[in-house]
């Protein structure tokens, strides 16, 4: 059985397992907003951090004429839209305003009904800390957005690709713990098994591995490689692409060079889809209760749509919707190996362990 308590009652349950999900969402949207701002060059076009007054917008001319006298003094101003109207930066404002308009929006849907559930005793001593937890990674975040934001107002008109992917693996860090803790409120009361230890670290470096591909993402991303071979599976005309050594020292090229960045994450991501068959047929091998072969089964599905995915993106010169999509799907590849994962060795206690 569980060290959790029971919740106060079965409707304060669902409500707390309702919220949870919606957390997740949040969390999604926010994953694949970002990817919008960062698609649409949106995000150097707020030069202030201002954790509170910042989610006032522009409301009249004035507003709007201040707000565009900071962006004139940006790099990304001077050196990449020097000609850029009013008009202009209200068209790149506004997905950047709504992200961060967002992230302030997740803290509150985190904090407050935590305070109304603590009030009326519907959660466990446990799920509060783990909720303290969740909230101060969010605040985290946000200074992370913050830093990577202000890497591209010094003296170059973008933003560090190394604080982007660090912002990046934050997000994948906050929606995966938030899907676990919403797995294991929604699974409920569960009996533990110590079955298929092999399926189980399988499972452990397929999460691995798949959270290495996303962040290898966000180096892609942040050097615009996506944007420099529009093909596949060939680069360039080639399996192996030239110049992939063409830095020094040698460990550079996996991070500051663009050829050698996009290959790698071609590779990456075709090594999780041959990892993700792998383990698909491994589990229909052994006798794995239902709602285990279910999240295999959620893996593969999930795998493949990243796959196809990924290669439109770069066939299709990078579209922002579905690039965009991409970074979202990339979070749903985790929550399908956190939910194998979590069925491998917990089972709802109706269902009961296999025989």
């Amino acid at each position: 059985m569980s060290n959790e308590p029971a919740l106060a009652l079965p409707k304060a349950r669902r409500a707390v397992v309702v919220w949870l999900w919606l957390c997740v969402l949040a969390l999604l949207t926010m994953i694949v907003l970002g990817g919008v701002v960062r698609l649409t060059g949106s995000g150097l076009s707020i030069t202030v951090w201002q954790p509170i007054m910042g989610a006032i917008p522009p409301l009249s001319d004035a507003d709007w004429e201040h707000a565009f006298s900071l962006y004139r003094q940006s790099p990304e101003f001077r050196h990449v839209n020097p000609d850029m109207t009013l008009a202009g930066f209200k068209t790149i404002f506004w997905p950047e305003y709504l992200h961060r308009l967002l992230g302030r929006s997740i803290g509150v849907l985190v904090a407050v009904p935590c305070v109304v559930f603590l009030m009326q005793g519907a959660l466990g001593r446990r799920l509060v800390r783990r909720l303290v937890v969740l909230f101060a990674l969010g605040g985290l975040q946000g200074l992370f957005g913050w830093l990577m934001v202000a890497s591209g107002l010094v003296d170059l008109p973008h933003v560090s690709h190394y604080r982007l992917t660090l912002h990046l693996g934050m997000g994948f860090l906050l929606f995966g713990y938030a899907t676990w803790l919403a797995i294991e409120q929604t699974l409920g009361g569960f009996v533990v098994s110590e079955g298929w230890p092999g399926l189980r670290r399988a499972v452990a470096a397929f999460t691995g591995l798949a959270a290495l591909t996303a962040l290898s993402g966000g180096l892609v991303a942040g050097l615009r490689a996506g944007h420099a071979f529009p093909t596949f599976p060939l680069m360039a005309g080639a399996w192996v692409p030239t110049g992939l050594t063409a830095l020094s020292p040698a460990w550079r090229n996996g991070f500051d060079n663009a050829i050698t960045v996009m290959f790698q994450h071609r590779v990456l991501g075709i090594g999780v889809l041959v990892f993700a068959l792998g383990l698909a047929w491994a589990c229909r091998a052994q006798r794995v209760p239902r709602h285990a072969r279910l999240g295999f089964d959620l893996i593969v599905a999930a795998v493949a749509l990243q796959v196809t995915l990924g290669i439109t993106t770069v066939v299709m010169h990078v579209p922002v919707a579905i690039a965009a999509a991409h970074q979202g799907n990339a979070a749903l590849v985790l929550a399908a190996a956190l939910y194998t994962s979590y069925a491998l060795t917990r089972w709802p206690e109706h269902v009961g362990l296999p025989t």
